[in-house]
């Protein structure tokens, strides 16, 4: 057998994991041919696999001063380096590898990784990047780079690299749920749409993938989003709600249900106040105050367990807004819907309700997302109806379509503030803060 084929039949055993077949085939390759670069190199790395790492590099560094043109050779003393924690001598290899052929990503990728492990951040970020310029779909990269920048608390461009990596396949064993979301963070609607379709086929009953498929595809879009999803979506996050919100979305529903209704109501304990869709209940320290007598109200029985740890309400109820503002038994003189509406698209039912709920010159302070003039693509999808379900799963309304609906209803809008309403992937997600007062005469109604 010739040298070529003899080592040929060495390096085969050595990808099956034979190693003792490949060291013997090395060195009947090295007894009769000493200057033979490459198998000189691979006896090295067969060193380092089998625990024998230092003669393994010094026999790769024999193979490189003997020819130091290929830049993979310098790679894999790089990896030997490196699952060696010698991280500093590591980055010195990868850099020489990359002078010689700056290409291949993975290189960039295990110089990013040298970097970070020697306390080079910044180093790290741009080999990374360097990574993805030349190989935009690059896993290791990509993940790398998700978990420096969150490290660093950038969490918004961490959550961009974390949902690309989460989208790499193979996919057999990821929640299309999940799958979804990603598609949703990085804008790929159509994708999103088509994960969200699985994720119905995988759990047909599933409220929650119903709504999500009709937000992201725009079909069967219903008019407000059903009490099954409400139910489901909210008992599901209950538990970690108020830290979830608060501390992970920047919500901020009581300081701007303060800053609706202040200089606006009499300072004395002497209202009849709704919490609409109260949830955990932030709101009621702020309501509290003002109130006689504070009903809090929701779908969700373990958002209202969650409440009851308030002492500053005198009544909770289990049941859907618009029906318990037609059907209640109290007056109300403040109704606050703080990030309600934003799950209900025709707003005529629930601010109809809203107002026989009131006693003249009551008012309903709330919370809306809005659309921004320049989204023509919402306009096409709104059209009169003056609202859309975004792909996030909210609903998004048309100001001069709402304010008309407002003013049908027998209202008169007395505090209109822009807002910022918490944040999603941490970039802030924008909104109107409303308070409208119920006018004296009566309220119109649809026939």
């Amino acid at each position: 057998m010739n040298i070529d084929s003899l080592f040929e039949t060495a390096y085969a055993a050595h990808q099956q994991g034979a190693q003792e077949v490949a060291l013997k085939g090395y060195r009947e390759v090295l007894a009769q041919c000493p200057e033979h670069v490459q198998a000189r190199h691979q006896l090295g790395i067969l060193f380092h696999q089998m625990g024998r790492s230092e003669q393994g590099i010094d026999l790769i560094l024999e193979a490189l001063q003997a020819d130091s043109s290929q830049a993979s050779r310098f790679n894999d003393l790089g990896n030997i380096l490196c699952a060696l924690n010698q991280y500093d001598k590591a980055v010195k290899i990868f850099e020489l590898a990359l002078q010689l052929d700056p290409s291949p990503p993975m290189v960039w990728n295990n110089l990013g990784v040298a970097l970070w492990q020697s306390q080079q951040p910044q180093g790290a970020e741009s080999a990374f990047l360097n990574a993805l310029q030349r190989d935009p779909d690059n896993f290791p990269a990509t993940q790398h780079l998700a978990t420096l920048l969150g490290s660093q608390g950038r969490d918004e461009e961490a959550s961009y690299y974390a949902c690309k990596a989460y989208l790499h396949p193979p996919f057999l064993e990821k929640s299309p749920r999940l799958l979804g979301i990603a598609c949703y963070r990085l804008g790929l609607i159509e994708e999103a749409a088509r994960w969200y379709r699985e994720w119905v086929t995988q759990d047909p009953d599933n409220a929650i993938a119903h709504h999500y498929l009709a937000a992201c595809s725009q079909e069967n879009v219903p008019p407000r989003a059903p009490d099954s999803f409400v139910v489901r979506l909210f008992d599901e996050m209950a538990s970690e709600f108020d830290h979830k919100l608060v501390d992970c979305l920047d919500y901020r529903g009581p300081e701007l249900a303060k800053g609706l209704i202040t200089g606006l109501l009499s300072e004395e304990p002497t209202l009849v106040i709704l919490d609409g869709g109260c949830g955990t209940g932030l709101c009621a320290p702020v309501l509290a105050p003002y109130a006689r007598h504070l009903v809090g109200v929701d779908l969700s029985p373990r958002m209202l367990d969650q409440a009851r740890t308030h002492p500053e309400y005198h009544q909770l109820e289990p049941a859907e807004l618009t029906d318990y503002l037609t059907h209640g038994p109290l007056r109300f003189d403040l109704i606050l819907l703080m990030e309600i509406l934003i799950y209900c698209g025709d707003l005529t039912p629930i601010l109809q309700a809203a107002a026989g709920a009131l006693v003249p010159s009551g008012l309903l302070a709330f919370t809306i997302e809005i659309w921004e003039p320049e989204e023509s693509s919402f306009a096409q999808r709104a059209g009169a109806k003056g609202y859309t379900l975004s792909p996030s799963g909210r609903y998004r309304h048309d100001w001069k379509v709402l304010e008309r609906s407002l003013t049908h209803a027998g209202f008169e809008v007395v505090r209109r503030l822009p807002v910022i309403l918490r944040k999603e992937f941490c970039q802030e997600v924008t909104g109107l803060g409303i308070t409208a007062r119920r006018l004296d005469s009566p309220p119109l109604t649809t026939a």
